[in-house]
């Protein structure tokens, strides 16, 4: 089991590879040239800019039952294709009951964008969200280290 990072733009990068080290894990962050991200106990990708170029790099590089952090449903739909794991920051953990209506959701943005409408954006990041974070990634682990 590894744990991948979808680097654009992820608030839990740090955490990440804090509980990555704490159970052993290998941790890769996967981003593009227009971002630049090295950490110490953390491997750094770094593919051509371009549409979906750090996405695809990833999925190529998941393997079952290793874990993607990304906000990205469309890269989520794609790591469980391949019958690997993925969370958002918030510790949403993408399964098949939600990743459907997630897409939706999306989608339904992206038409409002287009014909010029405006969406909140993000709210600031609080504590109680890295704890949810963390604890959320903490039971995956433990649930694919059990088998289950």
């Amino acid at each position: 089991m590894k744990i991948f990072i979808d680097g654009d733009g992820c608030p839990v990068i740090d955490l990440t590879i804090s509980m990555a080290k704490n159970y052993g894990l290998e941790c890769i962050i996967i981003c593009d040239t227009a971002h630049s991200i090295e950490r110490d106990d953390a491997k750094t990708i770094t593919v051509s800019k371009g549409r979906d170029s750090a996405d695809f790099y990833l999925v190529n590089m998941l393997s079952k039952e290793d874990i993607c952090v990304t906000q990205d449903y469309g890269l989520a739909a794609m790591c469980l294709s391949k019958k690997a794991f993925a969370l958002n920051q918030n510790g949403l953990i993408y399964d098949e009951t939600n990743i459907d209506s997630l897409l939706q959701s999306r989608y339904q943005a992206q038409k409002i964008r287009r014909a010029g409408g405006r969406l909140k954006g993000p709210t600031k990041r609080t504590a109680e969200q890295n704890e949810k974070f963390k604890i959320s990634l903490e039971n995956l682990i433990m649930r694919i280290k059990r088998g289950e």
